[in-house]
């Protein structure tokens, strides 16, 4: 070995294998598998996210030994280090769904940590469960190495009296169950056959909606977003995956050529088309931050209203996943999307092609037989689902999901909550009732903090056949699985004293879909004298996790980001 090796596909860490300088760095090395030949080869990170805590992590384990034998087989030197989740399922409607949100901080910084650490020169993360993914995108476009993100794939649907389910129907079950429309037995029946198995949530919910858009950015191989991960096309995929880390390292393909503007359109796109997460607002607003493209929350809307919703998918859909991969997947959307000009063809991705390139033998039109993917002329809705609302309660602007609802204006009386829980009582317990508008406040990123999502409360409502009758506005988030009339992502939030703490039992407020608008119906004298009258919660952790990111995240408007 001699000080003055050049690097090619080492580019990174020839800075810890050569030299006489580095033999205690090769010796530490030696321990864990390498030879003298492996200083030469590229160091390959390999982000394993398996976890017990969730059946979307649990089947990645098998994924990640895949991606490892494959990179050796192409000349790389593979290390592989584990990646934290948190269930979103689970922690629902607990003091733990707190630290969901701030998960995909801690996936990204210690993705990042591991990667800059030991001079890996390409990462491929392999993520299920629905921060893992947009975590491993922020890492990828703070580092800029050539990476790669592979989906753990969806879970195949429960099934229960000829009926497809997923965990959105147990929770909607519970709604049921305390309106007595179903018995406990039913409700035991659901909870039992809602998650049949391995991968993440099944429908268009937040997970499927996130490796939908990173698919449609070019940051994973065409089809990999909508497979189940007990099929075995997933263990192909996955091994396709990592052999196209190399081409990449070759060309040097960064995230940098790839996560363009035009790229963050394509997958705004995609997410209006199949009717995803309210989620995908404010992971894409995060993401793109790090590239410096100047896309906004107002950029949604603009997208929004030039792109029809045809794809008909839970949660306020009929179908799932698995059912959008059986007719064609993501590229099918994608391919009728740029057939309309609806879609950048000429974006880089991690194939080396552009998107058209990767879409050119892909029909045109879908098959007549089947109803998942609709034509395109004949949509669900002329326009996207995720509306940008903006008014006195959200001058930054929030999100409302607006597909499969038929009330698009609502004018009621405020009934406020400070905290989930309290709503969610008041719910179950009948003291909610048909043109009441729920306020939950102070579970924005930092009242939390953590920006919980409110799926128990929207669920229950939909449960009581209340999702279009009430209205919902929270400084919160939803769950990729909430349907109905909501709205979230409220900015300022309440803890920052937007107009959102302001608003008192009784007061009346509107939600309008059409003129895109979110009001309390205060004068403007009588916000700024409660507004003189109002004080902030004291932070509820003084230390840890929680309290850190209690001080450092940003406004929702702009993603919730750690490191403004």
């Amino acid at each position: 070995m001699t000080e003055e090796y050049k690097p090619i596909l080492n580019r990174k860490s020839y800075v810890i294998t050569q030299g006489n300088k580095r033999s205690p760095n090769r010796a530490m090395l030696r321990a864990v598998g390498f030879t003298d030949a492996d200083f030469n080869k590229p160091i390959i990170g390999i982000a394993n996210g398996q976890s017990d805590v969730t059946p979307c992590n649990a089947g990645l384990g098998k994924l990640a030994d895949i991606a490892k034998s494959a990179i050796k087989r192409s000349g790389g030197m593979p290390q592989m280090f584990g990646t934290i989740t948190v269930s979103d399922g689970i922690s629902m409607g607990t003091e733990g769904m707190k630290c969901s949100l701030v998960s995909r901080e801690v996936i990204a910084d210690s993705i990042e940590a591991v990667c800059r650490g030991a001079s890996m020169d390409a990462v491929i993360c392999v993520g299920g469960c629905d921060k893992n993914m947009p975590g491993a995108l922020i890492a990828m476009a703070r580092m800029d190495i050539p990476s790669i993100f592979v989906y753990g794939g969806t879970i195949k649907p429960g099934h229960l009296n000829g009926k497809d389910l997923t965990v959105v129907s147990s929770f909607e079950a519970v709604g049921q169950f305390s309106a007595g429309s179903i018995n406990h037995d039913q409700l035991s029946d659901i909870e039992k056959n809602a998650c049949p198995g391995f991968g993440s949530c099944g429908g268009m919910y937040t997970a499927n909606t996130m490796s939908s858009a990173i698919e449609a950015m070019g940051m994973s191989l065409p089809y990999s977003s909508t497979m189940s991960n007990e099929d075995k096309e997933k263990e192909s995929n996955t091994q396709k995956s990592a052999a196209a880390l190399f081409p990449m390292l070759e060309k040097n393909i960064t995230p940098k050529d790839i996560l363009t503007r035009k790229a963050f359109e394509n997958a705004i796109s995609v997410v209006m088309a199949v009717g995803g997460s309210t989620n995908a607002v404010l992971h894409i607003l995060a993401i793109s931050s790090y590239m410096n493209l100047g896309l906004t929350i107002d950029d949604f809307e603009i997208i929004r209203q030039r792109v029809p919703h045809f794809c008909d998918l839970k949660p306020s859909g009929q179908f799932v996943t698995v059912d959008l991969h059986s007719t064609g997947g993501i590229p099918q959307v994608m391919k009728m999307l740029l057939d309309k000009g609806l879609l950048h063809g000429d974006c880089m991705t991690v194939t080396g092609q552009t998107i058209a390139e990767n879409l050119k033998d892909v029909p045109s039109q879908v098959s007549s037989d089947q109803k998942v993917i609709r034509p395109i002329e004949k949509p669900l809705s002329p326009e996207g689902h995720l509306v940008i609302l903006k008014g006195n309660l959200s001058p930054e602007g929030s999100v409302a999901k607006v597909s499969g609802i038929k009330t698009r204006r609502i004018e009621g009386p405020a009934r406020v909550f400070n905290s989930e829980e309290e709503c969610l009582d008041a719910i179950i317990n009948d003291k909610i009732i048909a043109g009441d508008i729920v306020i939950i406040r102070y579970e924005g990123p930092k009242g939390g903090p953590g920006m919980r999502e409110m799926l128990a409360p929207t669920s229950a409502l939909v449960g009581k056949g209340l999702g279009d009758k009430v209205g919902l506005i929270t400084d919160g988030r939803f769950s990729g699985g909430t349907h109905g009339l909501v709205v979230g992502h409220v900015a300022p939030e309440a803890q920052l004293g937007g107009v959102i703490a302001l608003v008192q039992e009784g007061d009346k407020v509107v939600i309008d879909i059409e003129n895109r608008s979110l009001d309390a119906l205060l004068s403007d004298e009588d916000i700024k004298l409660r507004k003189e009258k109002w004080t902030p919660f004291p932070p509820k952790y003084k230390r840890g996790v929680l309290s850190k990111y209690e001080k450092l995240v940003s406004s929702a408007s702009i993603g919730a980001i750690t490191d403004e």
